[in-house]
């Protein structure tokens, strides 16, 4: 058996930096990965789907007339356009696992690992054969999985999912999305942008119901101009394929049975984690309901000494959330640092185009909260850089709390909405009011200089 002072299981955004820096401190370190280093964000997530986007957005740019430039004609590459994925992806990849095998006093090993015990593993190597190892520090960093809607027959039927769909050789004639949310709806425009016919199926009343609601009305507006179907509260009652080798979906909408057609169908409404083959039960690590891991405030959980960071514990599921993790452990291992998850800022993006930018409370939130609240709101097209460019979709909104003049929280869906939003989340954190920034000097003309006619509409009212 090998004995570490410390053992990480899985490569995300949490748990490579995390056994780097345990590792140059002079700890004893196995990263254990099942698949590739760098996790979802790298292989999966961010970095394929984003650059998959840009693309995308090349294509879009190509069809517009109305900035006086006419392309006559262009084709998608689609084979070119998914190599310059992987390659990003692969250059990505790699760099991450080049930096953890130089690293010394880390081991970087290929498996599945479950517990044996309180403190010890067992992993299956990917190369055959089995290593047994003990360690008084566990980090679990596992992250998440797509999860599959009960449907009848949807194990019938050929769908994708967020991370088989990247593995595409052939462009989709068509293609089903069932879910009404960030994933779906960002997969959706892109393969619309590169010609796929695309048909966006939510069970609930409106799309992002996380979201306010002129959020999802905005959105809907933009994707349904692009040629994009989305049907809300339908209910999808039966998969099957079609004689001609389709896929087939009896959807439930407004009393009535309806089939959709399409070529391809993904697979969008959800992800849970992986815990079910940690052997959890036999360390004392508690999950709750669906299998999230539970953790304190500082991301230990119920047995002492293990720790579980992103995906694979309950609360938002970023990227930058599970980087945050890492640091949060790290810094209170490390420096007694006594760092908490409790209040630390939760922005995130949706990677439409234009893209959506969010920071603290939105204004259901901020009512259902009971605050007394003034509602900032400007549409894209009276911000000035936004107009001159043509890039006029969307809207900024900030909540103020009317006695303090404090920004309780900010959506920017529009061009660049997620660089914006950053701004204001800057200033919410460095307790600059809603006034101040009205009266603030931003370089004309930029996206965030119409920050202060955003504040101007709540100061004027």
């Amino acid at each position: 058996m090998k004995i570490y002072d410390a053992i990480v299981i899985g490569s995300g955004q949490a748990g490579t930096p995390l056994a780097k820096k345990l590792a140059k401190a002079g700890k004893k370190v196995a990263l254990i990965e099942k698949r590739f280093v760098g996790g979802t964000c790298v292989n999966d997530g961010c970095t394929p789907t984003k650059a998959l986007a840009g693309s995308a957005r090349m294509a879009y740019v190509a069809t517009r007339k109305d900035l006086g430039i006419e392309v006559n004609s262009f084709k998608v590459d689609f084979p070119a356009v998914m190599k310059r994925k992987d390659d990003i992806v692969l250059k990505s990849r790699n760099g991450g696992q080049k930096g953890l095998e130089e690293t010394e006093n880390l081991d970087l090993i290929f498996g599945d690992a479950s517990f044996t015990g309180q403190k010890t593993i067992c992993v299956k190597l990917n190369t055959g054969g089995e290593e047994e190892m003990k360690a008084e520090l566990f980090f679990i960093d596992t992250g998440a999985k797509t999860t599959i809607p009960k449907v009848e027959g949807i194990d019938s039927v050929p769908y994708l999912t967020s991370t088989t769909i990247l593995d595409l050789k052939e462009l989709p004639e068509s293609m089903i999305i069932i879910g009404g949310n960030y994933i779906g709806l960002e997969f959706g425009q892109m393969f619309s942008r590169f010609g796929s016919k695309i048909t966006v199926l939510e069970k609930g009343k409106t799309i992002m119901a996380k979201e306010d609601a002129d959020v999802g009305e905005t959105v809907t507006q933009f994707l349904t101009e692009e040629g994009i179907t989305i049907l809300t509260d339908a209910e999808i009652a039966k998969a099957e394929k079609s004689p001609e080798g389709k896929i087939t979906l009896s959807i439930k909408k407004d009393g009535q049975t309806k089939q959709i057609t399409a070529s391809h169908l993904l697979v969008a409404a959800g992800r849970a984690p992986q815990t079910k083959t940690l052997g959890l039960e036999k360390t004392g690590v508690e999950t709750d309901e669906k299998g999230y891991i539970k953790v304190n405030d500082q991301l230990e959980t119920t047995a002492a000494g293990i720790y579980a960071l992103g995906d694979v514990k309950p609360g938002p599921a970023f990227t930058h959330i599970a980087y945050n993790d890492h640091l949060i452990v790290l810094k209170n291992l490390m420096e007694n640092a006594n760092l908490s998850i409790k209040g630390r800022p939760i922005p995130y993006c949706m990677f439409t185009d234009p893209q959506m930018g969010r920071i603290g409370l939105s204004e259901n939130e901020a009512r259902k909260q009971g605050f007394d609240i003034q509602v900032a709101k400007l549409t894209m097209d009276h911000v000035a850089r936004a107009y001159e460019i043509g890039e006029t979709k969307g809207f900024m909104k900030a909540v103020v709390d009317a006695k303090t003049n404090q920004i309780l929280g900010a959506t920017v869906l529009g061009y660049e909405g997620g660089e914006v939003m950053a701004v204001l989340q800057m200033a919410m954190q460095g307790k600059i009011t809603a006034h101040e920034l009205r009266e603030n000097i931003f370089a004309h003309p930029t996206m965030a200089e119409s920050i202060n006619n955003l504040f101007m509409s709540i100061e004027e009212a």
